[in-house]
Parts: C-alpha cells; sequence; structure tokens
C-alpha cells in the first residue's frame, strides 16, 4: 500500500483539512501580497498547493512550486529562511491556540499530473483502455 502524506493510515481528520485550508489560503495571501521582508521571496511568485497538518495541528508542511518554472531550490531556500516570519503573519490571521510550525515542500503534484496524462496518451495504454475485457469470459 503506498505511503501518503499523511503518517496515520486512515488519512487526516475533518479538523486537520480545514486547518490545514485556512492555513493554505493565510499563507498564499501573505506571498501574494509580499508582505515578508525579503526582496529575494517578494521577487518569486508562488503558489502554495497543499498544507498537511499534524494530528495535534503542531506542524504544518506545505506543498510549494514557483509559478512559471522557477528555482524550485531557491523558493523553498527563501521560505525556509523567513519561516518564522511567515509563522508570525500566519499566526496573527489564524484563530488557533498555537501557530504551527511552517515546513516547506517542493509540490511534485503537478510532474506527476503530466506524467499520468503521458502515459494515458500512450497508443498501447489507449488500445487496452478501449479494448473490451474478454479474457475473463474464457474461463
Amino acid at each position: 500500500m503506498a505511503q501518503n502524506r499523511f503518517s496515520s493510515g486512515s488519512g487526516p481528520s475533518q479538523r486537520q483539512l480545514r486547518v490545514g485550508e485556512l492555513i493554505r489560503r493565510t499563507l498564499s495571501d501573505v506571498l501574494n501580497r509580499a508582505d515578508v521582508h525579503d526582496p529575494d521571496l517578494n521577487r518569486m511568485s508562488i503558489t502554495v498547493g497543499e498544507v498537511a497538518v499534524s494530528p495535534d495541528l503542531k506542524i504544518a508542511t506545505c506543498y510549494v512550486m514557483p509559478l512559471g518554472g522557477g528555482d524550485p531550490q531557491g523558493a523553498i531556500t527563501a521560505l525556509a529562511r523567513n519561516k518564522g516570519e511567515l509563522r508570525h503573519l500566519v499566526g496573527k490571521a489564524l484563530t488557533l491556540k498555537f501557530s504551527p510550525d511552517l515546513r516547506f515542500r517542493l509540490d511534485e503534484t503537478f510532474d506527476r499530473l503530466d506524467e499520468t496524462r503521458r502515459l494515458f496518451a500512450d497508443e498501447r495504454v489507449q488500445r487496452d483502455i478501449a479494448a473490451p475485457d474478454d479474457e475473463d469470459d474464457d474461463s
């Protein structure tokens, strides 16, 4: 069974999903408004694809990607360098008891989506999808 982004086997709770989405929106707004006092980070256009929150809501893993295929490692480095200020700005906007520790990871969802599209466009895969499954009827 494939491991997902969440540590427990049952997946995230509704509260984790709600808090993750709130953090995602707030972090996106902060980055879009260039509220951080770092000119390098403010020059980048970064999208926040998803935020996965730990069950105790103390760690938020933010999956990000620079728009336009910019420097992904540079974006992660700039975000990590400013994570204290970002945590403060996000925490100010949320009504949580604790502001979660922000961790930044490269969002590879788009790469996997491109690979999936490429696989489905393959002639052999198209043939398998379109062909009726007659092999099970012979037994």
